[in-house]
């Protein structure tokens, strides 16, 4: 059984999502002591109930002590399974957190799986669903993943309603070697609302476009306005990605009530042309996101990003718990490279 203090680094639910994969993952079991206890309200959430729910069904794990603002959880797997799923979070949870959790296990199950999720899609505090189809999967193909997503319906805070199907291979994955992102190809973006006025949509697109404006290409950012069929409630977001020789970069924001349309689409600019003027190869975000890629691909792997997350960070602690694997980080330029070292035999 591995001890896994859950306050440690940033403390919060992306450590329990990746620590509950990488048990299911391993064989190994886990007893999680003080969830989220520095955050508001301590303890498990609706959401983080549902990704343990969810990894739990499809390694048929025991779980112990499983209950809204629980503090300790024990994590007991068995043998990962493929097949049809069907996970409802139950509130406007973010799917895309949930996916988190169920996509490195599922590469690692025995066959092709199909998962629908509902939720919300686009909320804060979490990728937006558009940055989650049009960079990280995108990041993850060139490590051998093969993913198929279906947006069916969109849902936002509070009301959720949201539906996503994702079709999912098994893989062995390869290692991500960029050192840089290389000349920029492509800008790309998305800006929608559901069941708002259109305007929001465009002046979220407006604001990125003239951020974005000495960038060195033109940007083509598209503009959709859902109604009641395509979208439960009120919301929106902007996702902006940018294709070079040698990788995709990301950014994203979620309308929030009072925050104006303008902030939001400068502000994603803003980010996204950072990470392009440093040379990075993922962004910020992406990169404590792939680190579990990484630590399961065959050889090492070795990358740059703008600076490390808190996030990335825990992602490093927590995974050396797991897998014979270290990290070493180190200046390059106006980055820090990252590189994901694999003890002789690699992962198990």
């Amino acid at each position: 059984m591995l001890d896994i203090d859950a306050s440690y680094g940033e403390g919060g639910g992306q450590l329990l999502r990746t620590a509950v994969a990488l048990s299911a993952i391993t064989g190994i079991p886990v007893r999680f002591s003080q969830i989220r206890a520095r955050r508001d309200k301590p303890g498990l959430a609706p959401q983080h109930l549902a990704a343990v729910k969810a990894v739990a069904e499809i390694c048929n794990a025991q779980v112990e002590g499983l209950a809204l603002r629980a503090q300790t959880l024990t994590f007991v797997p068995e043998k990962i399974r493929s097949g049809n799923f069907r996970f409802d979070i139950g509130t406007a949870g973010s799917i895309t957190l949930l996916l988190q959790a169920l996509l490195p296990v599922l590469i690692s199950a025995p066959g092709p799986s199909q998962i629908t999720v509902t939720g919300g899609t686009d909320v804060r505090a979490a990728p937006p669903l558009d940055y989650f189809s049009n960079v990280l999967l995108r990041l993850l193909r060139t490590m051998g993943v093969e993913a198929q997503l279906e947006t069916r319906r969109r849902g936002y805070y509070p009301r959720g309603g949201g539906e996503v199907a994702i079709g999912i291979m098994p893989a062995g994955l390869k290692p991500l070697q960029i050192a840089s992102c290389g000349a920029l190809t492509a800008l790309r973006g998305a800006a929608h609302v559901a069941n708002l006025p259109a305007h929001i949509a465009e002046r979220m697109r407006g604001a990125a476009l003239q951020r974005l404006g000495d960038i060195g290409a033109e940007a083509h950012i598209e503009t959709s306005v859902l109604g009641p069929e395509r979208a439960i409630g009120h919301g929106g977001a902007i996702v902006l990605w940018a294709q070079t020789r040698d990788t995709t970069l990301g950014s994203g924001r979620v309308a929030e009530r009072g925050l104006r349309a303008e902030v939001l689409g400068e502000s994603a600019a803003a980010e996204l042309a950072a990470d392009l003027a440093c040379g990075a190869a993922v962004d910020i975000h992406a990169a404590d996101q792939l680190l579990i890629y990484t630590a399961l691909a065959r050889s090492d792997s070795r990358f740059t990003v703008r600076e490390l997350s808190s996030h990335a960070q825990t992602a490093m602690w927590l995974i050396g718990r797991f897998l014979p694997i270290h990290f070493r980080t180190e200046a390059h330029g106006a980055c820090v490279a990252v590189t994901v070292c694999h003890a002789p035999g690699g992962p198990p």
